[in-house]
């Protein structure tokens, strides 16, 4: 096993967009500064946050080659790379050059639905591939397939630098079967910001969260009280504060929701691509009124 750990706040980034939709890339400095001066412990870069299914090849590569830059070994970078054709990832992680970056985040194939079977041996052969440690996304609600607390603690035994799982099915039973079954050195991360504390009780290490874009600071004070031993009043502050916010970034989906509050923020211009378009102009206004509590 890797002795790379991702404990803590992991914050899958946004792509900022300029209002003629090019990447802005002047946004996207600001947004790392934010995250790098507000407790934020790692970047993900190109995850379904970066709506990445709507950025080409060479975008990828530069978004990923500008954070690289700006973020300077002050804290790891994962870079998402996943998809449903397994030769053609593979192939892909044994050409791309990964300077900079210290994981993979690798989402289950989507769409084709493979087996546990399936999904087995399609980590296997990325993790022959892969020259970096490589951490699972299990995303049911958007890949359309669950993969088992088994599938994953069968991989976790098999691939030795399959170093953890980001767990977005929202199963807390299933998390905890793979919290208690993980071999030595395989960490469970959280993928779903509502249950981190959660997750961090059963023996979870941390989130890659969405909320983070816009609140580092708060989401960073939540995961390190909840790793201290904290977690059911952290749980608690948070509700109170922010509980009306987690509901309603996601409420007309991701990353529409955490843009608009950074958009109201003024920090990014409110563009998505499409297919994905901005909240609604209801939506909108219950953010907007949302935050004006914490002015």
């Amino acid at each position: 096993m890797s002795n790379i750990h991702f404990q803590g706040l992991g914050v899958a980034l946004i792509t900022p967009f300029r209002e003629d939709g090019s990447i802005d890339f002047d946004a996207l400095s600001r947004l790392l500064d934010f995250q790098l001066e507000n407790g934020t412990d790692y970047i993900v870069a190109l995850g379904t946050t970066a709506e990445t299914p709507t950025l080409h090849k060479n975008e990828k590569a530069e978004i990923v080659r500008f954070i690289v830059e700006k973020v300077n070994g002050r804290k790891p970078v994962v870079m998402g790379i996943g998809g449903n054709n397994t030769a053609e990832l593979a192939e892909d992680l044994r050409k791309t050059d990964f300077k900079g970056i210290s994981a993979i985040l690798s989402v289950t194939p989507y769409y084709n639905k493979p087996t546990q079977e399936g999904l087995f041996q399609h980590y296997c052969a990325l993790s022959q591939a892969s020259p970096l440690p490589i951490i699972l996304y299990n995303v049911p609600g958007r890949t359309g397939v669950n993969m088992t607390a088994e599938t994953t603690l069968r991989i976790a035994r098999t691939c030795k630098n399959v170093i953890a799982v980001k767990e977005a099915s929202g199963n807390l039973d299933q998390i905890k079967t793979i919290i208690d079954g993980a071999p030595q050195g395989f960490q469970v991360i959280s993928g779903d910001d509502a249950v981190t504390t959660a997750v961090i009780e059963m023996g979870g290490i941390g989130v890659i969260s969405v909320f983070g874009n816009a609140f580092p600071k708060e989401m960073a004070w939540l995961v390190h009280s909840a790793l201290e031993g904290n977690a059911v009043n952290a749980r608690n502050q948070m509700e109170q504060d922010f509980n009306r916010l987690f509901h309603l970034i996601f409420v007309e989906g991701n990353p529409a929701g955490v843009k608009c509050i950074l958009h109201l923020k003024g920090m990014v211009n409110n563009r998505l691509r499409l297919p994905l378009v901005p909240v609604s102009e209801k939506t909108l206004l219950e953010i907007k009124e949302e935050l004006a509590r914490f002015n």
